[in-house]
């Protein structure tokens, strides 16, 4: 199993869930990614929307003021595209 981060400061909704989606798509099962977005909207988006498709949020951390860590699990039973 690998660990990833994907940065995604500065970019809006829906688009940081997409682009974190399109991630976990070429991510092998069981890998984990480490999600840095701005506070706010993208997380609750990223995270709900993630938890939705079967994946596991592992850790919601917050770095700074403006800035979270979301770790998540790329799950088999995710939904798939």
């Amino acid at each position: 199993m690998a660990d990833h981060e994907l940065d995604l400061r500065g970019v809006v909704c829906p688009m940081n869930f997409v682009k974190t989606r399109l991630f976990l798509d070429k991510m092998a099962v069981g890998d984990l990614v480490k999600v840095i977005l701005d506070a706010g909207e993208p997380v609750e988006s990223v995270s709900s929307s993630v938890l939705a498709e079967g994946h596991q949020i592992e850790e919601t951390q917050q770095l700074s003021e403006q800035t979270f860590c979301i770790k998540i699990r790329k799950r088999e039973d995710a939904v798939k595209s």
